[in-house]
């Protein structure tokens, strides 16, 4: 008998964020969180997401051990200002038995219900700086920090529940090799100099700081006509600021400026840390720090995790400024593979900016979606 239960306590929490390291023991490919990361993420007193979000933890129970959990969203913003009557469904993980999963998920839909909903999607977030898309292909690459990794059968059991793909996105890399780097140097001086831009580079965290806030502005203006896109809140950009600014190097964030000294493109570039958080295998203490701050350092492998280009300067070429700027900053590092975070397969305009690269689609995901 499979029962569902939605959990409450501290000690709960804590075998919630642990399941899937025993859903995944052994697995080359998975990708752990770091556990008091994850809880911390997931408090409602920290993390301001759930000013604008209701989440229900729920677990599946067989036998007195966990075999499956959820959390049910409700993005209020989202249902309320923007009229999307969405039940949202994340950090899914389940044992194969499809009875399981059905549990799981029936659970969900109970809750939509109850709450007046129309359909129901996931796996996806809080927002659009959350992990999304449940994986569909690529099952033997390793993961990374800000994607979710699945077993091949989550599928299996949404389709054979009667959930429709939704959402389908798209995970490349190329080899930093394949970068022209005097073709990027030609025309980032060409359009800096045709515009008036400037680019700026930091060596330093704490110069970096004071343009974050107008950054996430030129996310929003970058990324809102996207039929997946909620906006953030000033809380939860003060938030990212202290959770993630600090884990990446200064060095490899880049802005570049107007005349007046506006931003009008941005990226952000991280080391893999892929590899040194299987290594901590969900703790910082008291090798994990050590292995995230060799990475940082000296991780071959970089990703791409955000890029954005002002509406009134896109099709013109400054996306050819940030890669000058990377390539001049990451030669000497002996880079091998660069990857590209989920990109929507409808997202023309960004598949574009890496076409250049002869980048390889590796991996794909989807949401799905059943209607209420």
């Amino acid at each position: 008998m499979i029962t569902v239960k939605e959990i409450t306590s501290k000690k709960e929490m804590k075998q919630f964020v642990k399941f899937p390291f025993s859903l995944y023991k052994n697995n080359p490919y998975w990708v752990p969180p770091l556990i008091n990361d994850e809880i911390a993420n997931f408090d409602k007193t920290k993390n301001p997401v759930f000013e604008h979000a209701k989440a229900h933890f729920l677990v599946a129970i067989r036998n007195q051990e966990i075999v499956g959990r959820i959390i049910a969203i409700i993005n209020t913003y989202e249902v309320e200002k923007q009229g999307i009557k969405k039940m949202r469904f994340g950090w899914f993980d389940v044992i194969d038995d499809i009875n399981v999963s059905k549990a799981l998920l029936d659970k969900v839909k109970e809750i939509g219900l109850q709450n007046n909903l129309e359909y129901v999607e996931g796996p996806v977030g809080f927002n659009n700086l959350d992990k999304t898309g449940v994986l569909v292909d690529g099952f033997d690459h390793i993961g990374t920090m800000i994607t979710w990794y699945n077993h091949p059968y989550y599928k299996d059991h949404l389709e054979q529940l009667g959930f429709k793909k939704e959402k389908e996105y798209l995970e490349s890399k190329f080899l930093f090799n394949n970068v022209d780097s005097k073709k990027y140097t030609k025309a980032g001086n060409l359009i800096e100099k045709r515009y008036n831009l400037s680019a700026l580079n930091f060596s330093s965290t704490k110069d970096i700081m004071p343009y974050v806030d107008e950054m996430f502005d030129l996310f929003s203006q970058t990324y809102s006509k996207l039929s997946t896109y909620v906006p953030i809140s000033d809380e939860q950009v003060t938030y990212f600021k202290k959770k993630y600014i600090s884990f990446i190097n200064p060095e490899l964030i880049k802005f570049v400026m107007d005349e007046n000294h506006k931003m009008v493109a941005f990226a952000i570039v991280m080391p893999s840390f892929s590899k040194a958080l299987q290594k901590a295998n969900g703790k910082l203490f008291p090798w994990g720090l050590f292995h995230l701050l060799k990475a940082k350092k000296k991780s071959k492998d970089v990703i791409f995790y955000l890029i954005g280009v002002r509406p009134d300067y896109q099709n013109k070429g400054v996306t050819a400024i940030v890669f000058r700027e990377f390539i001049n900053t990451l030669k000497d590092k002996n880079i091998n593979d660069c990857i590209r975070t989920p990109e929507l397969v409808e997202n023309t305009a960004i598949h574009q900016i890496w076409k250049d690269f002869s980048p390889v689609v590796h991996k794909r995901r989807r949401t799905y979606r059943i209607d209420l």
